[in-house]
């Protein structure tokens, strides 16, 4: 094909007797080749000008293209008009882009502005994370920061291997960079297992030295704040065994804690704390047992009654005690209610005076 050209001359000549000037061929094509090079410049439809739409043609309208992670849409989704399709939906992002699936086109990857640093390189789905290096002003070269200047020097190759080694090294300076003091939570959490215990022992130590001055350290010497000793003759062990059995008073303490249904009944009785009535705390005073044993005996009166643990520390270290111990003590506590349960006690065939 030969396209030519004409020039008219000045005056309004007839350009019917003018000579061509230029004459210059040109190779022919066949129209389907030019109607492709103007799709592929225009896009590839008529209809829909905004090259990330396509036409519908059963909605009759455009509609977006899809976007996928990594990829940017092509041209019309690469499809024309009547539904044709001239090439892929999607073309991979370029080096340096991305795109996170949210966009039909891929975006330049950011770059990290002075004073911070690489956290995480750009990649085809994701924008460069970059951090701020707080200490960056006041932080002394180091030694990695050194190997982070010969790195960058003498690299030579690609620029993606480049950036992965400075991504690595500035990780490496990162690693030297002081931090907020991390010593103090070990140290409280040490702290506060060194209390627990000591808390632990000191209670355990109370339980195990409770009984050293429990009432009386020797038989011969009942004596204390409001206490008079035993005798086989006198007004108390003449009231005494007009009250009780003389088996029963001669009955070991443990005969108490033995019979069930008789404990329980003075447990009914003492450990009850009422205003104006003696009860379990005045016996274990009598005892001679410390007011903070007292107090933490109670405090566990849920597992187990004070009484019991007042009897079983007794005959723990006063092995000789005697039912008539506890029944005088009863008996100055002014409490006869308890008195005539112990008279519910069956020693044993062999019971008798210590």
């Amino acid at each position: 094909m030969t396209v030519h050209f004409y020039f008219r001359p000045l005056g309004g000549a007839s350009l019917e007797n003018q000579p061509r000037l230029h004459s210059i061929p040109l190779k022919a094509q066949p129209h389907s080749y030019y109607k492709e090079q103007a799709l592929v410049k225009m896009g590839f439809s008529d209809i829909c000008f905004d090259l990330t739409t396509y036409w519908d043609s059963k909605r009759k309208k455009c509609v977006p293209c899809e976007t996928k992670a990594g990829y940017e849409v092509t041209k019309n989704c690469g499809r024309d008009d009547e539904g044709g399709v001239h090439t892929n939906k999607f073309t991979p992002c370029k080096p340096d882009t991305f795109n996170d699936g949210t966009s039909a086109h891929c975006r330049s990857c950011s770059t990290c502005p002075p004073g911070t640093f690489i956290l995480r390189q750009c990649t085809s789905t994701s924008d460069t994370i970059c951090k701020e290096d707080k200490n960056a002003s006041q932080t002394p070269q180091t030694p990695a920061a050194t190997l982070e200047s010969r790195t960058t020097t003498h690299a030579t190759a690609p620029s993606s291997t480049t950036a992965t080694m400075y991504q690595t090294t500035n990780l490496l300076v990162t690693s030297n960079e002081p931090h907020a003091p991390l010593w103090p939570v070990p140290i409280a959490v040490i702290a506060f297992f060194m209390l627990v215990a000591t808390v632990f022992a000191l209670k355990m130590k109370n339980r195990r030295g409770v009984y050293k001055n429990v009432c009386y350290k020797r038989r011969a010497s009942y004596k204390g704040e409001g206490f008079s000793p035993i005798s086989s003759s006198g007004n108390n062990s003449e009231v005494l065994e007009d009250i009780l059995d003389a088996k029963i008073l001669a009955a070991p303490l443990h005969t108490v804690l033995d019979d069930l249904d008789v404990l329980e009944e003075l447990v009914i009785l003492l450990d009850p704390d009422t205003q104006g009535i003696k009860s379990t705390k005045h016996l274990a005073s009598l005892c001679s047992f410390p007011s903070t044993w007292i107090t933490y005996t109670y405090s566990m009166k849920d597992s187990k009654s004070p009484l019991k643990a007042v009897l079983e520390g007794v005959t723990s270290k006063q092995p000789d005690w005697t039912v008539a111990h506890l029944a005088q003590l009863l008996r100055q506590m002014g409490r006869n209610d308890a008195l005539a349960v112990l008279t519910k006690l069956r020693p044993g065939p062999h019971a008798g005076y210590v």
